[in-house]
């Protein structure tokens, strides 16, 4: 059974300073930040144009002769039921950012937390059996802000289970995350695993 006592709050000399001293980019971190949450759009939203409905391509009625004012294909999209003018179509909104540049602005993010106090050590074999109550008491002693960020190794299955179901916490894979997802977040726990992977992604 896991402990409470497996989370506790760290301190900024307690962190390495390859991740956690970074100074702060504003304008890197919200360019990585917005490229983070356009690349998850799907992007799959689709109309049908003015050549793609079903419709019948005679005219409504005769050109001349009726009082009516001149009318051609009912497709046209001022008309009901006709195409659509500027729809959407699929499309993809990811935007390029260089290697060094997302890797110095999640650099820059967990800096944030680092300065403010926000970071938390979990010692994740505590929970190779899953606990929810054992991870919730853990997280009332810290005492956290919501919302807060479990960043857990692919391996830590167990801690992953035992955080996943309490309100306002998210847990990521340590590979997964991303400016937006540190930066979203208002406290940040992660395990000595993740951590050291972290210090091998972001070159550290």
């Amino acid at each position: 059974m896991a402990k409470a006592t497996v989370l506790g709050k760290t301190t900024k000399a307690d962190l390495p300073k390859e991740l956690f001293g970074e100074a702060f980019h504003h304008s890197l971190v919200h360019e990585t930040a917005r490229a983070d949450l356009a690349a998850r759009r799907q992007g799959t939203a689709s109309t049908r144009t003015r050549a793609e409905v079903a419709m019948t391509g005679a005219k409504a009625w005769r050109q001349k002769g009726t009082g009516r004012a001149r009318v051609g294909a009912l497709s046209s999209p001022t008309r009901f039921g006709g195409g659509v003018a500027f729809g959407p179509k699929p499309r993809h909104y990811t935007v390029k950012v260089n290697r060094k540049a997302r890797r110095k602005a999640l650099r820059s993010a967990l800096s944030v937390h680092a300065e403010r106090g926000s970071v938390a050590l979990v010692d994740a074999s505590a929970f190779e059996t899953p606990s929810t109550k054992a991870a919730a008491e853990a997280l009332a002693k810290w005492g956290p802000k919501p919302s807060t960020l479990v960043v857990l190794s692919a391996e830590e299955g167990g801690a992953a289970k035992s955080f996943r179901n309490i309100s306002g916490v998210e847990v990521a894979e340590v590979g997964a995350i991303g400016v937006a997802d540190v930066i979203g977040a208002a406290s940040l726990v992660v395990s000595e695993d993740a951590l050291s992977k972290l210090q091998e992604r972001l070159g550290a």
